[in-house]
């Protein structure tokens, strides 16, 4: 991830952007940030509240429940918003958004700029817009189907502090198998290179 202060570069991607009257219209400090493929764009391990509009490259937003289930929410484009319900509640502690490939978001503090957006009524139309279109898409989501190795691995990487599980009779329980189903699993992805066992009933992602 690279942060991008540049004012010119600034002003030509807002001139650029289809909502360029309202991000004018707010009279606050925006900057670039660039993402590889792969990068969080947003996640619940992320601090700080940005809201960020795509400028160029795609992103994928999924949920990934506490079983390690992985649904898919929407795919986003130029013009895409991120963090609108960042500015009215807590953050949520199951949606990513990934990087597709090389990205650009345009972005600013949501903490820093709240009372300034939150009294503007026509950027307020745009995130009851971009809301609305977002839960409509999300009344047709299914789970992506998932073998419970799947389901195991989503489940380090999302849901375990540093990737790591610890304890195999609580893991089973989130993700819905027995003991001997997850520890064979786990034996499985350790000679598969996989995950590497640090102790008893503790492996970490590779």
């Amino acid at each position: 991830m690279e942060r991008i202060y540049d004012q010119q570069k600034m002003a030509a991607c807002i001139a650029k952007s289809k909502y360029h009257a309202v991000l004018d219209s707010l009279g606050i400090e925006f900057y670039l940030i660039k993402y590889e493929k792969g990068e969080f764009v947003s996640s619940p391990f992320q601090n700080e509240l940005l809201f960020q509009i795509v400028e160029q490259g795609s992103i994928s937003i999924y949920l990934v429940r506490d079983d390690g289930t992985r649904y898919s929410l929407s795919n986003g484009t130029t013009d895409y918003f991120l963090g609108e319900m960042d500015i009215f509640y807590p953050k949520s502690n199951n949606i990513y958004a990934e990087a597709d490939g090389s990205l650009t978001c345009i972005a600013f503090s949501i903490g820093k700029y709240r009372e300034i957006l939150l009294s503007n009524n026509e950027f307020l139309k745009l995130i009851c817009s971009s809301l609305s279109a977002k839960i409509g898409t999300m009344t047709t989501i299914d789970a992506a189907p998932a073998s419970l190795t799947e389901r195991v691995m989503s489940y380090m990487k999302y849901k375990c502090n540093d990737e790591t599980l610890k304890g195999i009779e609580q893991a089973s329980f989130h993700l819905h198998c027995s003991a001997r189903q997850l520890q064979r699993i786990l034996n499985q992805s350790e000679t598969a290179g996989l995950v590497k066992k640090l102790g008893k009933g503790t492996y970490k992602l590779i």
